[in-house]
């Protein structure tokens, strides 16, 4: 999320997950037969083909999360309201999907903010879903009450909150004191199936799972990462950490207007060395955030700008996607952001 939380979305559709040779204009779902077992009739509501940057149009979305599962990307998001919002209003999370960046659908509504009673109505704010032992699961954060946790048995859902409360609480963000501070959270399981669970505005921290991904190693306790190195601007928010040839990424959002810096390391709990901004302030948009994977051999920039026409902005956010690329030390090249968005892939 950001520094005070998020973002938004939008593009035109056709239809979706196969090779088709006619377009049609989507206004409902289509119900004819599918290649793929993920796009069904009852769990479907919208299918559209991507005309490139933003992804999506026909809503505002933000601060999206990826999770590659059985041949598929799924992509999370929040849900600005509305177009034009002079505020951060986001009651409910969506779930997309794609298996060739061209043909996207999107499912029911999986959960919304009010599903967790202690959250607040209109702060669906950053999330990320992990798949681990048959089972999804799916950290959220609100505004000010903390970290949740919900779990289904499908990617799409539907979710329940697991706990009751919330996973992490601002008293667990210590040394900062604004109330948005436990928020944002990225997860990720290394190579040794030790799931770590980051989060943070204003500071990184994170804490090791327990094997029931609903728990953490209270022994272990809270800890913050360190980033050596000067930066041109503060840490603000939104952690994501992947991994690539023995080496962990950790990018995150800095300053504001926010720009997308990263830092690399041997270990999850670092220390990181900082590398520098690798995205630039997103278009017509304070926050930003992202999501970096790989899928089908190719590494993507998952982010959100404002850039829907009608009444995009800061608190209106609409999804959007380009490559990301390493060098030849593996560092990430300096990112693109386009109007093309990427190319079709099978």
């Amino acid at each position: 999320m950001n520094t005070n939380p998020r973002r938004i979305i939008s593009l035109s559709f056709l239809m979706v997950a196969t090779l088709m040779a006619s377009a049609v204009t989507p206004k409902k779902k289509n119900t004819s037969a599918q290649k793929n077992d993920s796009i069904t009739s009852e769990n479907v509501i919208y299918q559209w083909e991507a005309k490139g940057n933003p992804i999506v149009t026909h809503k505002y979305t933000c601060d999206p999360a990826a999770l590659v599962y059985n041949d598929t990307l799924f992509i999370f998001t929040g849900e600005d309201a509305k177009g034009g919002q002079k505020w951060y209003n986001i009651e409910k999370w969506c779930c997309f999907a794609t298996t060739d960046m061209k043909h996207f659908w999107e499912y029911k509504m999986p959960l919304r903010a009010t599903d967790f009673a202690w959250g607040e109505t209109n702060a669906a704010w950053a999330s990320q879903v992990i798949e681990r032992n048959g089972k999804f699961y799916w950290y959220n954060s609100s505004q000010t009450t903390g970290i949740g946790v919900a779990v289904a048995d499908r990617p799409e859902g539907p979710y329940k909150d697991a706990l009751g409360h919330a996973l992490v609480k601002n008293e667990d963000s210590f040394g900062k004191k604004h109330s948005w501070r436990t928020i944002d959270p990225t997860v990720f399981i290394d190579d040794n199936d030790q799931a770590w669970l980051l989060w943070g505005n204003g500071a990184c921290w994170y804490v090791k799972l327990n094997e029931d991904m609903v728990s953490y190693d209270e022994d272990y306790g809270v800890k913050e990462i360190k980033i050596n190195g000067e930066m041109e601007f503060p840490f603000t928010e939104a952690p994501w950490l992947h991994e690539k040839d023995g080496r962990y990424y950790l990018s995150f959002a800095v300053g504001f207007p926010e720009r997308i810096a990263y830092a690399v390391s041997d270990k999850v709990e670092g220390p990181y060395e900082y590398k520098g901004v690798i995205n630039e302030i997103a278009g017509n948009s304070n926050t930003n955030h992202q999501s970096i994977i790989e899928y089908k051999g190719n590494w993507y920039f998952i982010y959100h700008n404002g850039g829907i026409q009608t009444d995009g902005g800061s608190f209106s956010r609409s999804l959007c996607i380009d490559k990301l690329e390493f060098d030849k030390k593996g560092n990430y090249k300096p990112i693109q952001m386009t109007t093309k968005s990427v190319d079709p892939i099978k």
